[in-house]
């Protein structure tokens, strides 16, 4: 119990982490209503372009950038061989994710993993988080540079920043082309760019938490990014079947996926504190996704039925 305690704060900094990247996720598959799997790929590219850049004397914030900018060109890729070449959006998603593979590989030097050198001070004081952050004071750090703090204001900002731009004009239009694509076009909303446009906010989003990912770890991995869609539909799906009757505004929906991102980790943590070896890991996530994305279903199927019958009978 003690080490699972102790594990905790590490379990929470890294749901807020990969809560980021779901709130990508988020944007393609609950506003859009599209299965983008580019984000396997996306959230290395993040990574990787900012572990080379920083590594090599870039500024951090520069850095992180330019992770962004590469993954919401990777968003761009999947939206124009999607809206521009009739590719349905899965398919498209695969192929920008297998080149992203090469792409990532020659952006780390052709390396399966490239680090930061966090062992020396001055660069690991240089990092918005890190593991070593963890610690708090315990580690010398003060605790306004613990990542739960620091990335949970990071994460905060965020939100509202995608409040305040779904409710424009143009996040509207976003929100019609995935609620009710005929309708849009006959307001006409013009439903392609707006689709390449969510795409290219999703894997922006989704490269911004590859780098932070890449920071709080010490350095990038060439498979990184591996069943990252699963780990961001596993925060969707669990925010919403716990906080979907109490969360109603969009700001607080955003936030009950990057809740549910910091269950899932939890979850897992206790999972391998109780001893499961971690190969395990992946059928795991599986079982969690699916079990979440059943209990909507189930829900719907067999209690509503029960509740109709019932209201039939008192009439």
């Amino acid at each position: 119990m003690t080490g699972f305690l102790n594990a905790l704060p590490g379990a929470v900094s890294q749901g807020l982490i990969w809560g980021i990247m779901a709130i990508g996720v988020y944007i393609t598959y609950k506003i859009l209503d599209i299965a983008d799997l580019t984000v396997d790929g996306s959230f290395c590219t993040g990574g990787a372009v900012f572990v080379m850049l920083f590594s090599g004397g870039v500024n951090l914030w520069v850095a992180m950038l330019a992770a962004l900018l590469a993954g919401m060109l990777a968003g761009l890729v999947t939206g124009i061989l999607h809206t521009v070449c009739g590719i349905p959006a899965i398919l498209a998603g695969i192929l920008t994710q297998l080149g992203l593979y090469s792409v990532n590989m020659a952006i780390m030097d052709f390396k399966a993993s490239v680090a930061i050198s966090i062992t020396q001070k001055e660069t690991l004081d240089k990092l918005l988080v890190s593991l070593r952050f963890v610690q708090g004071s315990k580690g010398g750090y003060p605790i306004y540079r613990h990542p739960i703090f620091v990335v949970g204001v990071f994460t905060a900002v965020l939100i509202g920043i995608l409040y305040w731009f779904f409710g424009t004009e143009l996040g509207a239009s976003l929100r019609a082309t995935g609620a009710n694509p005929n309708m849009a076009r006959a307001q006409g909303i013009n439903t392609d760019r707006c689709k390449v446009m969510g795409l290219t906010l999703s894997n922006g989003l989704v490269a911004l938490s590859g780098a932070l990912l890449a920071q709080y770890s010490g350095g990038n991995e060439i498979k990184v990014g591996q069943g990252a869609i699963v780990i961001g539909l596993a925060a969707v799906i669990i925010g919403e079947v716990l906080l979907d009757k109490v969360f109603i505004n969009f700001a607080l929906k955003l936030l009950s996926v990057c809740i549910g991102a910091i269950l899932y980790y939890i979850v897992i943590q206790a999972v391998l504190k109780m001893g499961l070896n971690p190969n395990y890991l992946k059928i795991l996530s599986a079982a969690v996704v699916a079990v979440f994305l059943t209990i909507p279903y189930w829900k719907g199927k067999y209690f509503r039925k029960k509740a109709g019958k019932g209201a039939g009978r008192n009439a």
